[in-house]
Order: C-alpha cells, then sequence, then structure tokens
C-alpha cells in the first residue's frame, strides 16, 4: 500500500514546515510502515541549524518516524475524526549526520498494541547506513 502526501495530509494534522514525511512507500496494517522523507536544502531548519555545514536535527529525524508511525497506527485502528498523538521516546540513538540531498527511509514496526496506545521500534536509513533508531510510543485520541 503507497500513500502519498494528500492523504498523509487528511490523517496527519501537520502541515508545512512540521509536515516532515513525503510518502508511505509500505504499510502492513498493525505490522509494520515504510516511509521517505527527502532531505532539500530548503528546509527552514538548516538556516539555524549548523549554518555553513547543514545537519537535520535529530529531534527532526525522530519526528519524522513518529510521523509514519501516526500513519500506521491511524490506519491500522480504521478509525475516523480522530488523531494520533506522540507519547514518548526510549532508547534514540544517533548514528550519522543528515545533510541535505539525503533521503531518509523510516521503517516502522509495532512492537505492542493494546487499545489505544502503540508501541513501535523504528529505524531510519540513508541508503544501507543506519542513521538514528527509537523506541516510540502514541495514542490515538478524539480531536
Amino acid at each position: 500500500m503507497t500513500i502519498d502526501c494528500r492523504e498523509i495530509q487528511a490523517i496527519l494534522p501537520h502541515r508545512y514546515p512540521f509536515l516532515l514525511i513525503d510518502k508511505i512507500i509500505e504499510l502492513e496494517p498493525g505490522k509494520s510502515a515504510k516511509g521517505i522523507k527527502n532531505v532539500t536544502i530548503n528546509e527552514p531548519f538548516f538556516l539555524g541549524h549548523f549554518p555553513g555545514h547543514p545537519i537535520m536535527p535529530g529531534v527532526l529525524i525522530i519526528e519524522a518516524m513518529a510521523q509514519v508511525g501516526g500513519v500506521l497506527a491511524f490506519k491500522s485502528a480504521q478509525v475516523n475524526n480522530k488523531v494520533v498523538y506522540f507519547m514518548g521516546i526510549d532508547n534514540a540513538r544517533f548514528r550519522r549526520p543528515v545533510t541535505p540531498g539525503d533521503t531518509l527511509t523510516i521503517t516502522i514496526n509495532v512492537t505492542k498494541c493494546r487499545g489505544t496506545i502503540w508501541a513501535f521500534k523504528s529505524e531510519a536509513h540513508v541508503g544501507e547506513q543506519l542513521v538514528a533508531e527509537a523506541e516510540l510510543m502514541a495514542t490515538i485520541m478524539e480531536k
């Protein structure tokens, strides 16, 4: 299942500059998802984050991971008029800088789902290189 940016916008409440994922290229409801974030020099955070040596902030890599997880939870639960809220981060690690021109491939795997609470293991790669990983939690709630 592929999900384009228009459908992502129908699922997530985020908009520019906070909508970070460009598309979902794989989604297996209740199990896993893979999303893409194209990193360009035009990203607004590059103006102030290491000027002259642009590096994507780690917190935004985690946010992109959470957004892929949010789409997975929303599509898996098959809900309407609800929103997915990011609840927690554990064991986050950053392995190498992400720079303009990189394409982040974010993989999310469900580790636990109990009611409206979801737990995920997430990894972000540039090519074959692991650049970040984290355990994330989210919940589905009324808007």
